[in-house]
């Protein structure tokens, strides 16, 4: 596919280098000659300087022949006006980064006006996936699929765990619970398990069952914790905004440090159940006054990683249950290791899975099944994919031990009229079906791209 992409920043590099990884030819506009030369000698992709609200600079990318134009510029405006003028000249396909909160009740209406294709808000996706993981405080991270009909949580087996020891295959009996452990990182490595696999102390385990089962599931082995009920949250910028206006309406208490006196003002008017502090969310001596160690979940939000891990870590020393850190440089978490910061979010990487979900089923149309639903797991060395089945293939019908089916791959539920089933060998895909794909292998397209 030919794909545009204006703005070169954050999110607009990791589009371009995810985007470019799978095969497609991208050309990336930007008013940054740096930011362009760091692309093109990085990446195989064709870079334009200029204004990509420009008529001729439009034309110059050949946007009247691409398949998508996704703007992605740090102005919501500019990113709306780009998609206006690439469907004008003959685009596709638009998708525009729109992250006013001013917004955020009329974008639908945007949508159809403007005829966007898709709108996203790496802001918003992030604190959603934080609130996911708050209200879930036992897991690492908890992603959704079938319109919440599904969770898939990440666990770390601790020192102590039940699970030490035990294969796979003994969990039901063991349990009795409906539950499929999909992946697991071990030492650095990645494996996609089979019913032999032995679980170890230090793993990190990714589970995927209904809410319900995971539920029962982590009473069962002891490592279901009391729900959040306070939450600390150090920077306020729109990750902050949407994240505290999320957790207020489900009932939880909100505590907001931010150092900018201005923007505390801000959110005092548009949060108004919100507690706002204005100080320095790095000073261990305000952290201390403000009750760190009686939070039950602690949230860094700063504009940077650095400030974001190491009060992280700070949180941690204090022994608050929850703690999530916001990081934007994954290959910090290389480097961290043991330090205790294990549940992480990254606007810029939310964002592209979204993107890159879009494209693929923008690039299966026309195929028996397409992509709804994509996640990277696993500091993004998995994907789990969510397919629906919309005709008969190959697949349809035949068990699941019949199937051959590629390495380092698992198909961890299908969901069939609304209910999730984790399959045996006898089990069948039918049409209609949801079907949720682990693997380590890439850039899956259709589910027929699982056999050999």
């Amino acid at each position: 596919m030919k794909i545009v992409i204006v703005g070169d920043g954050k999110v607009g590099f990791t589009l371009t280098q995810q985007l470019s990884k799978e095969g497609h030819n991208v050309v990336v506009i930007d008013s940054s000659n740096q930011a362009l030369e760091n692309s093109v000698n990085v990446l195989d992709v064709i870079g334009i300087h200029g204004n990509g609200a420009s008529y001729a600079v439009q034309m110059e990318a050949d946007v009247p022949h691409c398949d998508l134009l996704i703007a992605a510029t740090s102005t919501d405006e500019l990113n709306l006006l780009c998609c206006v003028l690439a469907r004008k000249l003959g685009a596709r396909h638009t998708i525009a980064r729109v992250r006013n909160p001013e917004y955020s009740q009329q974008l639908l209406f945007m949508k159809e006006e403007l005829g966007l294709s898709m709108y996203v808000n790496p802001e918003l996706a992030a604190a959603n996936e934080a609130a996911r993981t708050l209200s879930f405080p036992s897991a690492l991270k908890v992603e959704t699929f079938a319109k919440g009909r599904v969770d898939l949580v990440e666990i770390k087996l601790r020192p102590g765990s039940v699970l030490n020891g035990l294969p796979l295959h003994a969990l039901y009996s063991k349990y009795r619970v409906h539950i499929l452990v999909c992946a697991v990182q071990r030492d650095n490595r990645v494996y996609i398990p089979t019913g032999d696999f032995i679980l170890k102390e230090g793993d990190k385990i990714n589970i995927t069952a209904s809410p319900r089962e995971i539920l029962f599931f982590f009473r069962a082995i002891g490592i279901l914790t009391e729900k959040v009920r306070n939450v600390m949250i150090v920077g306020g910028g729109k990750i902050a905004y949407y994240l505290a206006r999320s957790l207020t309406e489900s009932g939880m208490r909100v505590k907001i440090i931010e150092i900018d006196k201005e923007r505390c003002q801000q959110l005092c008017q548009r949060l108004p159940g919100v507690m706002i502090i204005h100080g320095d969310g790095t000073d261990e001596e305000l952290l201390r006054e403000e009750g760190i160690e009686a939070t039950d979940a602690f949230v860094a939000l700063t504009d940077f990683d650095e400030e974001n891990i190491i009060i992280s870590m700070y949180a941690g020393t204090k022994q608050v249950p929850k703690v999530i850190t916001k990081i934007n440089k994954l290959s910090f978490l290389d480097i961290l290791g043991n330090s205790g910061i294990e549940s992480v979010i990254s606007p810029k990487h939310i964002t592209s899975n979204q993107i890159v979900q879009y494209v693929r089923a923008m690039e299966n149309s026309f195929g028996s099944s397409n992509v709804e639903t994509l996640h990277r797991i696993v500091n993004n060395q998995v994907e789990a994919l969510e397919f629906r089945v919309r005709e008969k293939s190959r697949i349809v019908g035949v068990p699941l031990k019949d199937l051959q089916l590629k390495k380092d791959l698992l198909i961890a539920c299908i969901v069939r009229n609304s209910q999730p089933i984790i399959p045996g060998g006898s089990s069948t895909i039918e049409v209609g079906d949801g079907v949720i794909v682990v693997t380590t292998n890439p850039h899956f397209q259709d589910l027929c791209d699982i056999l050999k």
